[in-house]
């Protein structure tokens, strides 16, 4: 399978609920992945949607599922999104002791294993965990809410990251998620991200797919410097 050079991952979290196939396969012929926030109303103050939701969606497209634990004990919950198909599975350094065992769970259950970095949390204690993981997750807003402001002091994160990526020439997806919109995606692109979140910018555009494949241009110019 081809790796693309970037990923554009519309958030499920803006879609309209009561209509979620349907919102679904409205991004179907342009995104990279499909991301879906798991929040519980214990590690953050929202509760969406948890496993059932996903296991029926994972049925109705082939997108590959991009599933972003914002939950208390994922030891306990993520190897079962694995098992229902997730490809990659990311969950909070924050609410995990031991990221590296969850970290092998998930690919053991065949998933790709996600680390995610909130807010207010230093990711230079995380760096050198970075070799058990495919993703490292980059919030840039703070967990828990759609529709906030992009931070862009937070992609000094995004900088250190790629930083140490590239000199340890690991395999790694760098993923940025909040606020993530025309206005933002190039920031982050010139910062060093290769995955951007997208939620408002696209399911509250009148054409999804067209709006993932502007988010997509404009992140393809900031990371060639056209």
């Amino acid at each position: 399978m081809t790796v693309p050079p970037l990923i554009v991952a519309p958030s499920i979290l803006a879609a309209d609920f009561a209509r979620l196939a349907d919102e679904v396969r409205a991004v179907e012929p342009a995104a990279d992945w499909l991301h879906v926030d798991v929040m519980d109303n214990h590690f953050v103050p929202n509760l969406t949607i948890g496993l059932p939701v996903v296991q029926s969606l994972r049925a109705v497209t082939g997108i590959p599922f991009d599933v972003h634990l914002m939950i208390e004990d994922p030891r306990r919950w993520a190897p079962g999104y694995a098992d229902a198909g997730a490809y990659n599975v990311t969950f909070h350094a924050e609410a995990c002791d031991d990221p590296v065992a969850l970290a092998k769970d998930l690919r053991s259950a065949g998933a790709k294993a996600g680390l995610a970095i909130d807010r207010d949390t230093p990711i230079e204690p995380y760096l050198e965990l970075l070799p058990s993981f495919d993703t490292l997750l980059i919030m840039t807003i703070k967990a828990g809410f759609g529709g906030q402001r992009f931070l862009p002091q937070l992609l000094d994160k995004v900088r250190a990251a790629r930083r140490h990526v590239d000199s340890g020439h690991l395999e790694l997806r760098i993923e940025v998620d909040g606020g993530i919109a025309a206005d933002t995606i190039e920031q982050a692109a010139a910062a060093g991200a290769d995955a951007f979140v997208a939620g408002t910018a696209v399911y509250g555009a009148d054409d999804p797919a067209e709006a993932v494949r502007r988010l997509r241009g404009l992140a393809e110019r900031a990371m060639t410097g056209a």
